[in-house]
């Protein structure tokens, strides 16, 4: 929103305040303001922020006034109002941000001094580092690291070989007591391979053989059953005969009913019974062929695997055996280099307290790597593989900065962006959005209830004289828009959810009439409907109301 103001000759000066978020006019998205806002707000840019607020909220409350008392069709003095021309114009989008200059290249030094856990310190103390922003040449001495706890593991070696030579002479006992397991594992597999050879034996025998037992057994049952078949067709015949002298006996009048029904009844159990033992004997000749064709290849197939089984077994203990064998071996000859070993251990202490010392691997500038809970300074612990300090490569700079939840959407990577740094502000960079971070930066979620995300402009040529930390302004280039109709943002009245401007005629008629906005940056909005080139707008609506009392 901006507040106009009256010059002696009659023109409108415009004294712009930025908003701090959506244009509270049209909904749509305002850029950032001119001023840029700041990670670390000042006490200074808080008080002109609520001047400013203060000045909207003037212009705001008089332009509703206006609406309020002003009679749509009236005419008003033309000296007294402030006009501006509708025309068609380039309207440009930015969002204008404050961030911090770093490095696109850093060479970071990291710690290579494994810790020493029993000195109780999580890490190496650091003795002495270099001050930080200072610029180095190649071979100057940057970081000195404590190396007492290396030095005293140093001074251990003579014990570390007694064990080893302790350790030797168990692996000895163990390789003899390997060489009796071995034995004892084999005898027992072969002992399994002979028993599956027995079995089978007994199986395939012809003449006394498990299978050959059985067969005889169902067939021996076969013969049983035909026995007792002939006798039960012999008494169904004989019932079947019973059965049918009774039925004559029964027609004739010298059987009773009760004759009749019994011998039927037997007659029907002796079939009964017949067909029982026929299917006895069915049953016992399918069993008969089962077992002289499928279960006898069966149990063949299954006992000549377990045989194989058993030799298989055999074959992998003599393999296990060599194995355990070897390993044993091969830990006695390991026991027997341990002294060498400890000697290479020794050197590696010797080239840990050569990393004690850091030189610069190039020319640069020191930066120290800090964290939010810690920074780099002599006393402190380091652990191994942590960053200490970098050295960047000052001709290829980038700012970070963080962008508002409110405009995020509008900001992608491969925009290009003006940067201009408060060190030098007569200079000015051309940069590009390198990438915009996916969750908001956590730093500022305990001070606001808006988010704001990490943005990285990289400045876009070498550059001089530039450090890092130094305090830059980006202005990103979001959008731009040709040949459309604008206004001054102070021409625009809102009410409720609509919006107005006041158009006066030649005459001095003034007409209040509805618009629709589109686009807008801290000066000026797009007028998507309701104008058109050459209406004249009041740019203070407030006058309105005062001539109206």
């Amino acid at each position: 929103m901006s507040v106009i103001t009256q010059d002696p000759a009659g023109v409108g000066s415009a004294s712009t305040v930025p908003p701090p978020h959506r244009d509270v006019l049209s909904g749509v998205q305002v850029s950032a303001p001119t001023q840029p806002k700041t990670s670390k707000r000042s006490v200074e840019s808080r008080h002109w922020r609520r001047r400013g607020a203060a000045v909207v909220a003037l212009v705001l409350v008089l332009a509703v006034v206006a609406v309020w008392k002003w009679r749509a069709g009236g005419t008003v003095d033309r000296e007294r109002l402030v006009l501006h021309t509708v025309q068609r114009e380039s309207l440009e989008i930015t969002v204008v941000e404050r961030g911090n200059l770093e490095s696109q290249s850093n060479l970071e030094i990291i710690c290579e001094v494994d810790d020493v856990r029993r000195d109780g310190i999580n890490g190496t103390p650091l003795i002495w580092i270099i001050e930080n922003g200072k610029r180095v040449k190649k071979g100057d001495l940057l970081v000195e690291l404590d190396s007492a706890p290396i030095q005293e593991k140093l001074d251990e070696q003579i014990l570390d070989t007694e064990q080893a030579r302790e350790r030797y002479m168990l692996a000895q006992a163990a390789y003899d007591n390997q060489l009796t397991q071995n034995a004892t594992n084999k005898a027992e597999a072969e002992l399994r391979v002979q028993l599956a050879e027995l079995e089978l034996q007994m199986f395939i025998d012809e003449e006394s053989g498990t299978h050959k037992l059985e067969v005889e057994a169902i067939k021996r049952q076969i013969d049983d059953l035909n026995n007792e078949i002939l006798a039960a067709e012999a008494s169904l015949e004989l019932k079947k005969n019973d059965k049918q002298g009774i039925e004559t006996l029964f027609r004739l009048g010298y059987a009773g009913k009760s004759e009749l029904d019994k011998a039927r009844l037997d007659f029907l159990q002796a079939e009964s019974q017949y067909a029982a033992k026929i299917n006895r004997l069915r049953t016992q000749l399918a069993t008969l062929k089962k077992k002289e064709t499928y279960e006898r290849q069966m149990q063949l197939l299954q006992l000549q695997g377990q045989l194989d089984t058993a030799k298989r077994n055999l074959a992998q203990v003599i393999r296990n055996n060599e194995a355990k064998l070897t390993q044993a071996k091969a830990t006695l000859e390991t026991r027997k280099e341990l002294l060498h070993k400890e000697e290479e251990l020794l050197a590696r202490y010797r080239e840990q307290l050569e990393k004690c010392k850091i030189y610069a691997p190039q020319d640069g500038m020191v930066a120290y790597a800090s964290t939010r809970n810690e920074t780099i300074r002599p006393g402190l612990p380091v652990r191994a593989r942590q960053h200490i300090l970098s050295l960047p490569d000052l001709k290829k700079m980038q700012v970070v900065t963080s962008i508002h939840e409110s405009v995020l959407d509008q900001v992608k990577p491969g925009l290009k962006a003006t940067i201009r740094v408060d060190a030098f502000p007569e200079h000015v960079y051309e940069g590009t959005v390198k990438q915009v971070a996916v969750l908001p930066d956590q730093t500022g979620w305990y001070n606001s209830d808006t988010k704001a995300y990490q943005t990285t402009i990289t400045i876009d040529e070498e550059v001089e004289n530039l450090k890092p930390g130094m305090t830059a302004v980006v202005e990103i280039h979001v959008q731009r828009l040709e040949n459309i109709l604008t206004v001054p943002v102070q021409a625009i009245v809102p009410e409720g959810k609509r919006t107005y401007c006041y158009v006066c005629d030649a005459s001095g008629k003034v007409e209040k009439r509805e618009v629709a906005l589109g686009p807008t940056n801290d000066r000026v909005v797009q007028v998507a409907r309701g104008l058109q080139a050459g209406d004249q707008v009041v740019l203070n609506p407030g006058v309105l109301s005062e001539q109206e009392s």
